[in-house]
């Protein structure tokens, strides 16, 4: 935990976003760059470790809040961009983080959302609505009903906010800009979950051993 934070605050401090540059790094009051020590501390503790994942998350002003979940499990970072009184931004930020944390959406709004994944969500939804045989001008007005609810469930600034499900995103920053009087854009967010990705890597390695017993 102490080299994961060191190592954190490190690429915080000289804006590294690449793993590779991170490893490659000096380590403080060692005389050994990330990487090495990272083998150091494998050395030491007897369990394999590895610098697996970085993530940055930048705003020009305002600010980037954060919040851990479950004792390191799940952590978020929320960046809003406003020249509003900083505490407040803060207090805002760190709910909106722990909504992240608790909803995991894909996207931050519409139009983060890739071309690929909506045609595929369209093509799925197209397909759902020809199977009721109905003709195709209501086919089109199904598809565009239930893409509004694909959004709605997916972006983040259209979930109905956790600690106030009658009311969205969106509007939680719209209503808290207008009592700051001043203007709130969140900029963007990052979500981390403890182990994510690496049962994938199992289930794939697995796989691969399936195959080639087959063959």
């Amino acid at each position: 935990i102490a080299f994961a934070e060191t190592a954190a605050q490190l690429a915080l401090t000289k804006k590294i976003k690449e793993i590779e540059s991170l490893a490659a790094s000096p380590y403080p009051d060692t005389g050994r760059t990330v990487g090495e020590e990272l083998t150091h501390r494998i050395a030491t503790i007897g369990e394999n470790l590895s610098l697996r994942r970085l993530v940055c998350q930048e705003v020009s002003r305002g600010c980037v809040a954060s919040y851990i979940h479950m004792q390191g499990k799940i952590g978020v970072l929320v960046g809003l961009d406003s020249d509003g009184d900083h505490e407040k931004l803060m207090e805002l930020g760190r709910k909106l983080a722990m909504h992240v944390a608790a909803s995991a959406p894909p996207y931050l709004d519409r139009e983060s959302v890739s071309k690929e994944d909506l045609e595929r969500e369209r093509s799925i939804l197209v397909e759902q609505a020809r199977a009721s045989g109905k003709p195709d001008n209501i086919i089109d007005k199904m598809v565009e009903g239930r893409l509004s609810k694909f959004y709605a469930e997916n972006c983040f600034l259209e979930q109905p906010f956790i600690m106030d499900p009658d009311q969205k995103v969106g509007k939680l920053v719209e209503q808290t800009a207008k009592q700051m009087q001043t203007k709130i854009r969140v900029v963007g967010f990052k979500r981390y979950v403890l182990g994510e990705g690496l049962q994938k890597r199992e289930d794939d390695f697995a796989e691969e051993v399936a195959k080639a017993a087959k063959g």
